[in-house]
């Protein structure tokens, strides 16, 4: 019995994809929701997973056709096709089901040289391709990137990994993610060492079976009794994992002939023991053998300890930060004796760049060309407003743990703003509208996608928050949280990175009065909301007329391209902004 691989429904309005990239090949084993392509659209890239578990019997749609939604892509073998008709070994070796029997037998070192054909032939199947085992591909990621740098293999050579398991991060100058293990095995070989640069497609590392590592070891045939030793050391691993469902009173016997389809079933159970050992590895995130041996020869718990790599995953450095950390009190005891040294300035903090020349890393790179760019090519101007915020400021303190309660997420003065700008951009399209001076168009969007910059460790980063004039406050505070959470984490997809139609700019965050942001490639227009300082302001009061109060101040400044709006334009849409904000009538959009 097969399974047809059909093209899924990938979006509103999408009625058929690309394949741009088969992650598996006729005849490979796959398991239930395993990847087994990369489909391409004109609104997202994503990967197909395996409806089912078994082999894979057959391609119907090669790379680079164009599929319909529902259309046929491959067909998969029942998993008990698997043993008889996919891989080799049975057509190659009949006495495949006697090897049970002398499998327990080979504890004695007489039938060692019986035993060593038997791994040879079981680890066709399950490599995928002999000694060269499973390629790990750069896969693709995102629209217009052809190219990754590897910042850190999670693996080192010899390392038993499971289908999945993130083997290395990789860094583009769209987004930083993780590379996950197309197979279950050991890690037989790095091609792309860290900080090198990859094609996408490109091979960065070889996968073999479990077996594959002790079963080179005896090719060396130093002594007999040295095969012998290394066979064992995968049999528990197998063991272990394998007979947890139907006996685990039998673990040697269970470990041989179920080759690479249980192999890989068998994988949730095998991790068991190996997470054992790592009870002080924070919930929900992977710490590799190295960083555990490093905090437990130190004593430093990976609770208490903040991750900096990607998805918030504790590095080596980390961990020395907190082992530096503990060090340092030592000399702190020496101020307790001298009281009058507390009035001393504080010590300022040296950056370690400081006197360092070091490669820019990719995003930085990026940014910087795509900068230079539009400077270069667009007629850009900045028209400042300053805007009252007295009213949204007292609405947020009384509002904002009631919020918090209500909807899970911090009441910030960015979605007021947000809301501002979204109905002023209804009002006025032109903002929002894109210029194409090679066909002499103007596109006018029926959206307003917005992108908020983000400030994150390793540099400037726009997330989209898409369909953002469908939103209201809770719905925009929502999606801000998220996207900013992501972007400082590194755990944006390519497709939160595209689509924007506007760009919205706090540097009032970190205390900037006001500045000029540069308007964003493809974009017309930037505002940037600048920080809320406590000004006399005149007013004018219903009773006494024109007096001076203290207010809450701000000012709001829109950078655009003149080729396309002129400064009268970008004064009405600032000046919609304005009289929004300073109405203050956000109530009824609070959800509360």
């Amino acid at each position: 019995m097969s399974t047809s691989v059909t093209m899924p429904a990938l979006g509103e309005s999408v009625t058929e994809g690309t394949v741009t990239q088969w992650l598996k090949k006729e005849g490979d084993t796959v398991e239930v929701d395993e990847p087994l392509l990369e489909v391409s659209t004109d609104k997202v890239d994503t990967e197909v997973p395996s409806p089912v578990a078994g082999v894979l019997l057959k391609i119907v749609a090669p790379e680079d056709a164009e599929v319909e939604i529902g259309g046929e892509l491959a067909i998969i073998g029942d998993p008990s096709e698997a043993g008889g008709g996919a891989p080799e070994a049975p057509s190659q070796e009949p006495a495949a089901a006697p090897e049970p029997e002398p499998e327990p037998e080979p504890a004695p070192a007489a039938p060692a040289a019986e035993q060593a054909p038997a791994p040879a032939a079981e680890e066709a199947p399950a490599a995928s391709g002999g000694a060269e085992g499973s390629e790990v591909l750069l896969p693709e990621l995102g629209e217009s990137v052809t190219e990754g740098t590897v910042t850190q293999w999670l693996k080192a050579v010899g390392d038993d990994v499971e289908v999945d398991e993130p083997l290395l991060e990789i860094s583009t100058d769209k987004v930083d993610t993780e590379i996950p293990s197309p197979a279950a095995g050991t890690l037989l070989e790095i091609r792309v060492n860290e900080d090198e640069t990859a094609e996408v497609g490109s091979v960065l590392a070889i996968i073999g079976s479990g077996q594959a590592a002790p079963a080179a070891a005896p090719q060396a045939e130093p002594t007999p009794e040295v095969k012998s030793e290394p066979e064992p050391a995968p049999a528990p691993a197998r063991s272990e994992g394998t007979p947890t469902k139907p006996a685990p009173a039998e673990p040697e016997t269970a470990a041989a002939p179920e080759a690479a389809a249980q192999d890989r079933a068998a994988s949730p159970a095998a991790q068991a023991p190996a997470a054992a050992p790592s009870a002080s590895k924070p919930s929900g995130s992977y710490v590799t053998p190295l960083v555990r041996k490093l905090a437990s020869e130190n004593g430093v718990d990976l609770d208490e300890v903040s991750g900096s790599g990607v998805g918030g995953r504790i590095r080596k450095e980390d961990v020395q930060a907190v082992i530096d950390a503990k060090k340092a009190p030592e000399p702190a005891a020496a101020p307790a004796q001298a009281a009058p040294a507390k009035a001393a300035p504080a010590k300022v903090e040296v950056s370690p760049l400081r006197g360092r020349t070091e490669k820019m890393s990719r995003l930085r790179q990026s940014a910087a060309k795509a900068l230079l760019s539009s400077m270069q090519t667009t007629a850009q101007l900045t028209t400042v407003r300053e805007v009252d915020v007295t009213k949204v400021a007292k609405l947020r303190a009384a509002k904002k743990d009631e919020f918090l309660e209500r909807h899970g997420v911090k009441l910030s003065f960015l979605p007021f703003f947000s809301v501002a700008a979204i109905e002023a951009l209804k009002q006025y399209p032109v903002v929002n509208a894109s210029m194409n001076m090679e066909e002499k168009t103007v596109t006018y969007p029926e959206t307003e996608n917005v992108g908020f910059a983000v400030d994150t460790p390793k540099g400037l980063i726009v997330p989209v928050v898409k369909d953002a004039g469908d939103l209201n406050i809770p719905g925009l505070a929502k999606r801000i949280a998220e996207i900013a959470k992501k972007a400082r984490e590194g755990g944006l997809a390519p497709d939160d990175l595209f689509g924007a139609t506007f760009t919205i700019t706090n540097t009032g965050s970190v205390g900037a009065l006001f500045d000029t942001p540069i308007v964003p490639l493809g974009q017309s227009a930037i505002l940037g909301t600048a920080a809320i300082v406590k000004r006399p302001r005149v007013i004018n009061d219903p009773e006494l007329g024109e007096i001076i109060a203290v207010r809450s101040v701000m000012h709001l400044t829109l950078s655009y391209d003149h080729r396309l709006i002129d400064g009268a334009d970008a004064a009405r849409f600032l000046e919609a902004v304005t009289k929004r904000i300073e109405e203050g009538n956000f109530e009824h959009q609070l959800g509360l």
